[in-house]
């Protein structure tokens, strides 16, 4: 799922990293042991609150 979001939204490897370890916290929140697809699907939206687009207003 991830590799497809990846692919849709032309983001890069960095971006991949840093969904992956966003989704690792929402497991454990959710006391999960692992990283699964509900994960994922909160993590990947939160790409774009570290764009700086978001935080200059454009």
């Amino acid at each position: 799922m991830l590799q497809q979001a990846m692919e849709r939204l032309s983001l890069r490897a960095r971006v991949y990293d840093r969904i992956l370890k966003v989704a690792r916290t929402v497991a454990n929140h959710t006391a999960g042991d692992r990283v699964e697809q509900p994960h994922l699907m909160e993590a990947i939206p939160y790409h774009s609150l570290d764009r700086k687009d978001f935080y200059c207003g454009k």
